[in-house]
């Protein structure tokens, strides 16, 4: 029988390289899937329905709220924004892993709401490293870049949270040890029960 997939959530600072890090694992990890987010904002430039973002209004994304159709939501600004549960259960289902890179009060809800992910927080090398990333985008002024910084301290905070943290030192080695603890879980018993139903016929 084939085992179900697991739902990845990466959480960590601005700055400490999630997006780079998932992006790296998605093109080394066979049957892993990148978690497309609902939202309510409009299609930017190039964006694709179901590729980016899955498009919808905001009063079916608020039926979705009130229909429990969502894993994490946020308002942000003017538009929300949640992780659909109907595609990460299906893509489970089917045997294939899914990554979400979400903050931390989104992790809090997918706890919640499925307990058996698996909550990996990726660190930058150090807060000095970290204030160098932010500083090197050269996109933000230096309050919002101290506003980040005193949030990713807050962040960092709540690591017990977590089943695991990795520290993003070099991305190469991150995936390496992202991908030691998909194995790792994988080899879980709680994961493989069918397995001794199987021997024991």
């Amino acid at each position: 029988m084939q085992q179900e997939g697991l739902l990845l959530v990466i959480s960590g600072p601005s700055g400490a390289g999630k997006g780079t890090v998932c992006k790296a694992l998605l093109q080394e990890v066979k049957d892993l899937r990148y978690s497309v987010s609902v939202t309510t904002r409009k299609p930017r430039a190039g964006e694709q329905h179901g590729v980016n973002y899955f498009f919808t209004s905001v009063e079916e994304f608020e039926e979705m709220i009130k229909n429990d159709q969502l894993l994490e939501w946020a308002k942000v600004y003017d538009n929300y924004y949640g992780t659909p549960k109907d595609f990460v259960i299906e893509t489970i289902k089917s045997g294939q892993d899914v990554i979400l890179e979400i903050d931390v009060n989104g992790a809090k809800q997918i706890f919640k709401n499925f307990p058996n992910g698996v909550f990996i927080f990726l660190l930058p090398p150090s807060m000095e490293e970290l204030c160098n990333r932010i500083y090197k985008r050269g996109t933000e002024t230096k309050d919002i870049i101290e506003k980040r910084l005193a949030a990713a301290q807050g962040e960092i905070e709540q690591l017990e949270n977590y089943n695991y943290v990795v520290l993003n030192d070099e991305v190469e080695n991150a995936v390496n040890k992202i991908k030691a603890i998909i194995i790792a879980e994988k080899c879980k018993v709680n994961r493989n029960k069918v397995l001794k139903e199987e021997y024991l016929k």
